[in-house]
């Protein structure tokens, strides 16, 4: 016999009643307003209303525990990103299992990594940065947004990568770890693309290379880093959709379809691009696999540098 909570909602009808969709930070932000733009169109095409929840803490811990416990019935959905399904599986003892734990419904999309400095440094290019710190060891700094996020960890795996060294400074957010390197207290950085256009459109940021398999359309002047002979460095700031495990086939199916379906809207995805955003329509499966590859990707650097956080 099936769950009441099946029978009560049965997959064929569904949805009937809204939906819950809770984005793992605190309200404003990058994937905050993804959230809130992806409802928004979700909704229309499902016939119902998404209610976007905020439940930041514990860098998505703390509502990745809600939707790992919550019931499979497609009626309680979160935003699930690199830190959640990423970076904190790669670092971090959670209470739950990141893979089976839940179920993937489908990817939005992702915008690369980008290294830049302090527009103060004598630097111009990423050979230029990497004999800088071969030369000066103890000169060069770099902050994050906090240990174990993929701004530590894509840094860490640069640092290996160019067998360089860099002082690393955790901050509790993007935000002071901009403000610090603006002022020169440190000199570099690995933000996502999208945080970093306003900078480096002021001049106010040097950029020197993007992660991906191709130069973002965005910023199109930027090399890449395989481009510059540094291969692996794939590893992006990516968003999708994720619900607690066993969810009905069927519901994952008409939830994958739907969400495909705004991601395809031209107008959606001009205003992605706009923000550096790349949009990865993905079947269930090749979801589920992507986060398996992403999550031995950051433990294979978290395992390399020695990095745990407890």
């Amino acid at each position: 016999m099936a769950p009441l909570s099946m029978a009560q909602t049965p997959a064929t009808n569904y949805p009937t009643k809204p939906i819950k969709l809770i984005a793992p930070v605190a309200a404003g932000g990058g994937l905050d307003n993804l959230a809130r733009k992806v409802a928004e169109r979700l909704s229309k095409n499902l016939g119902q209303s998404i209610v976007v929840e905020n439940m930041g803490g514990g860098g998505g811990s703390i509502a990745s525990q809600v939707i790992a416990k919550a019931a499979p019935d497609g009626y309680t959905i979160m935003v699930s990103y690199v830190g959640t399904h990423g970076t904190n599986p790669a670092v971090r003892k959670l209470p739950y299992d990141a893979i089976k734990d839940f179920t993937a419904i489908g990817m939005i999309g992702a915008t690369p990594n980008t290294l830049v400095i302090n527009q103060d440094l004598p630097i111009k290019n990423l050979k230029e940065f990497v004999e800088y710190a071969k030369k000066n060891p103890s000169k060069l700094s770099y902050g994050s947004a906090g240990p174990g996020t993929l701004t530590h960890l894509g840094m860490e795996q640069f640092k290996l990568a160019a067998n360089i060294f860099m002082v690393h400074v955790p901050y509790r957010g993007i935000g002071p770890a901009y403000t610090d390197l603006l002022a020169g207290q440190t000199q570099a950085m690995f933000p996502t693309l999208y945080a970093a256009m306003p900078y480096i459109k002021s001049n106010r940021v040097r950029a020197l290379a993007v992660t991906g398999q191709k130069r973002s359309s965005a910023e199109p002047n930027i090399p890449t880093f395989k481009e510059l002979g540094y291969n692996g460095f794939d590893g992006q700031q990516w968003y999708g959709i994720s619900g607690p495990a066993n969810m009905p086939d069927a519901i994952v199916k008409k939830l994958n379809a739907e969400l495909n379906k705004v991601l395809a809207t031209p107008e959606f995805a001009e205003q992605m691009t706009s923000e550096a955003m790349t949009l990865m329509p993905m079947s269930p499966e090749q979801f589920s696999t992507y986060i398996k590859e992403d999550i031995a990707r950051w433990t294979k650097v978290a395992k390399d540098r020695k990095i745990e956080i407890e």
